[in-house]
């Protein structure tokens, strides 16, 4: 039975291959403490949502729950700045200045920063970049996390190049979610959206993925206007004998990506192509702290979901934090506000006075983000330099 189920994967890959060829702000910087000198606001604060979470019954780490009650149980770490492609979206053309070696987060940093966060009540990691597949101990530092009691998910966000290879180790280690970036089904336009070959071991990547067990596998797609929303139907098309999720991601602003609102394609427009095609498309139902709206085509295999960042945000139910690969942590994706975990850490900061730093941090963050029109205008890293991917 499996192996009649693994010969129509290549088949069924092929097959719409070829048919496709045919047709929040976080406002103000955060002023935080030298380690060992706690401020009284954020001291008065943090006892504030103690209290709260008392009168809640709510089991979760006061450092990790923000001003409006959000428990962020979901981390995400960047390995690394550097990557093997050059997507139009993510990176400008001309690249990006890189941090030097000495002041990224070294592997024992990364792990020390996950052990505390996870002792908090964080569950689920995703590994992200930068391309976290060529930071050359990632098969580690995910059999380093596997081990931390009351982690749940451990997730790598990926383009792919590298997967195909490293994927029976990574599960090995631990792994239990993948999302792969792809952005079109057409070779030829591969090349010109991440200005590199590579189109092939990426299709290997999700192969491999399936042919592994890995249920769903997450194939993230940005979707922008004039460049590959023809391809759409061809996508949902994967679905139907895939173990796939689909993510149709709304183009985003980030810093040297030349955004502009013409080039986004809105959640709404692209649902409405989708029910052109399939009118018996229906929803499922939302997971709690999820950035999807997931749908799926009833006799499909898989599913499609669209993360809507810019035409309905998902502030109210954020759960996440991310941690730059140079040691910086962010409340929010959209928010410019950072603070230096890597400067703590390597000052002798205590855990305890760690976990006052990120409190700090996680206070201030906003109920949500400015808005599509004022992200825009914001100052940002480029994406590249925050991480990849959704979910």
């Amino acid at each position: 039975m499996a192996a009649a189920a693994a010969r129509p994967v290549s088949r069924m890959l092929r097959r719409v291959l070829r048919s496709s060829v045919r047709s929040c702000s976080s406002g103000a910087p955060v002023t935080l403490p030298r380690p060992g000198e706690p401020s009284q606001p954020a001291t008065e604060e943090l006892s504030r949502r103690r209290q709260f979470l008392r009168e809640h019954v709510a089991p979760f780490s006061a450092f990790l729950t923000d001003s409006f009650g959000r428990r962020h149980s979901y981390l995400r770490i960047s390995l690394t700045e550097k990557c093997n492609l050059r997507c139009q979206y993510c990176m400008p053309e001309e690249g990006v200045p890189l941090t030097p070696k000495a002041k990224l987060l070294t592997t024992e940093e990364i792990l020390t920063l996950a052990r505390l966060f996870v002792k908090e009540g964080v569950d689920k990691i995703r590994l992200t970049g930068g391309e976290p597949l060529i930071r050359p101990d990632v098969v580690d530092i995910v059999a380093q996390l596997h081990r931390l009691e009351g982690l749940r998910t451990i997730g790598v966000t990926t383009n792919g190049i590298n997967l195909a290879r490293l994927l029976p180790s990574l599960q090995k280690a631990g792994l239990s979610a993948i999302n792969i970036s792809l952005d079109t089904l057409v070779p030829a336009k591969f090349e010109f959206i991440v200005r590199r070959k590579g189109f092939h071991k990426v299709m290997e990547g999700i192969h491999k993925a399936i042919e592994l067990g890995y249920n769903p596998v997450k194939v993230n797609c940005v979707v922008m206007r004039g460049l590959n929303e023809d391809e759409l139907l061809n996508f949902v098309a994967l679905t139907k004998g895939l173990p796939l999720d689909v993510r149709f991601i709304e183009y985003m602003p980030f810093d040297g990506n030349k955004w502009n609102f013409r080039k986004m394609v809105s959640y709404k427009e692209m649902l409405d192509t989708l029910r052109q095609q399939w009118p018996e498309l229906e929803k499922l139902p939302e997971e709690e702290s999820s950035t999807a709206k997931a749908f799926k085509i009833p006799g499909f295999r898989g599913q499609v979901s669209f993360i809507t960042s810019m035409s309905e945000h998902f502030c109210g139910t954020c759960n996440r934090l991310r941690i730059t690969a140079d040691g910086n942590l962010k409340v929010c994706l959209f928010g410019n506000s950072e603070v230096s975990l890597r400067d703590h850490l390597r000052a002798g900061a205590s855990e305890e006075e760690l976990l006052r730093i990120i409190g700090a941090a996680v206070g201030r963050k906003k109920q949500q983000h400015a808005g599509m029109f004022n992200i825009s205008q914001m100052k940002n890293r480029p994406m590249i330099l925050i991480e990849v991917g959704a979910e």
